[in-house]
């Protein structure tokens, strides 16, 4: 009783603290400069630094899959709708193949949803092959590089492994046609088979206009300590426990279910995004991928995201300073998690508060439409416009081939 009333007491500190820390910091607007690895390259501008030319698919790789079910435009995947949306009206597009630096090809490959709104991927392979075969029988660019200059969008939990169970996955490996290829993908775990050397790391798709509607007062004080809301086991799919976010999600609920620090349970209240607001930590932990929407939700809403996931790769990680406005635990310290977030300095609290409050740490997670200067759309284009000049040696010689288009399971080898 006693240890509860002492938890109960530095609560109240804290929401105290926040209250009048809440007023001074929005009265006073400040915020700190963002300056990743890379530069200040959340400021640059893409627009003049590389032209892009979009392939022109037969519907039944996009618009026909999306006008069969509308749902793709809301969930976690739908950066890749939204990016080709993007590019058909961006200035970087070009309609002369001849003068690009890139090519795109639109292939919605998430878009095939179950009745309760899950992606499954197990097409995409055939899909994704399909449409490389038509760009390659009818324009030369393919053939030119084998995709040493072409980049896809592949968003599924285990982008091009195309699987969302992780063992799976790495038994499939990454689409052997997709080898040369740049990937633009939310999954990213370093040391992992369906990570490779070059890839784009961005964040999921988080509705932009539906978390501007609920916005609230910035002078709300931060009374949550720490905040999580989704599934700590998934009994569906790991009956026997411990496989299931490598156990780090069962011991986030075994040890602080009752701990009146942590605001955390199953129930997603129609509250969720004010109630990030109005918290200090957002545990962002895995679940079945290292990934998940929290991490936006978390950045947009001001609320220092607790990122309990090892290895893993953050979007536009050479652009923004992670280390400066999140918090890492190791899977194996969740237990020690109470002690660690009440450990840290106020001094640094705030800290990361101004950094969080950077405008353009905030635009840089989001795919708005209309697209924004400065925004995830941009930051991708930031992305592969660096890794340009493209060296020659990615050309290959009259008659040379490297990819194997027999390579992987049979099943991927049937006709889409």
């Amino acid at each position: 009783m006693r240890k509860r009333r002492l938890v109960f007491a530095l609560l109240l500190c804290f929401s105290t603290f926040w209250r009048i820390g809440a007023f001074k910091f929005h009265r006073a607007q400040k915020t700190e400069r963002i300056s990743g690895s890379a530069g200040d390259v959340l400021e640059d501008d893409p627009v003049g630094r590389l032209k892009v030319f979009v392939y022109e698919l037969p519907s039944k790789y996009n618009k026909k899959i999306l006008l069969k079910d509308p749902r793709c435009l809301t969930h976690m995947f739908a950066a890749e709708i939204f990016m080709h949306r993007f590019l058909l009206s961006s200035p970087v597009r070009t309609l002369n193949p001849d003068e690009a630096d890139w090519f795109y090809t639109p292939v919605y490959a998430t878009c095939d949803l179950t009745p309760n709104g899950l992606p499954l991927p197990f097409k995409s392979p055939r899909m994704m092959r399909s449409a490389i075969q038509l760009i390659s029988s009818n324009w030369p660019y393919w053939n030119a590089t084998e995709g040493a200059d072409h980049f896809f969008i592949v968003p599924h939990d285990f982008a091009a492994c195309f699987h969302y169970l992780e063992e799976k996955a790495i038994e499939r490996g990454i689409l052997p046609l997709l080898q040369r290829a740049t990937l633009v993908q939310t999954f990213g775990q370093r040391n992992h088979v369906c990570l490779k050397d070059g890839s784009i790391i961005i964040p999921p798709y988080a509705p932009p206009q539906k978390m501007q509607a609920h916005l609230i007062s910035p002078s709300t004080p931060r009374s949550i300590f720490v905040y999580f809301r989704g599934l700590f086991y998934d009994v569906g799919n790991d009956p026997e426990g411990g496989y299931y976010a490598r156990g780090a999600r069962a011991s986030v609920w075994e040890n602080f279910k009752d701990n009146p620090l942590f605001d955390i349970s199953t129930e997603h209240p129609t509250t969720y995004y004010e109630d990030m607001q109005r918290a200090i930590f957002c545990l962002c932990p895995l679940g079945w991928a290292p990934w998940s929407p929290r991490l936006v939700e978390a950045v947009v809403f001001g609320c220092i995201p607790v990122i309990i996931a090892d290895d893993i790769v953050l979007p536009f990680a050479d652009a923004i300073p992670w280390e400066d406005i999140g918090i890492f635990v190791a899977e194996k310290d969740v237990p020690k998690l109470d002690t660690i977030l009440t450990s840290i300095p106020i001094e640094e609290i705030l800290r990361k508060q101004r950094v969080l409050a950077n405008p353009s740490m905030k635009q840089a997670m989001l795919f708005p439409h209309p697209a924004q200067a400065r925004d995830a759309f941009h930051q991708i284009l930031n992305g592969l416009a660096r890794k340009l000049p493209h060296d020659r040696s990615i050309y290959l010689r009259s008659g040379e081939s490297i990819l194997n288009w027999t390579a992987g399971p049979v099943g991927d080898l049937k006709p889409w």
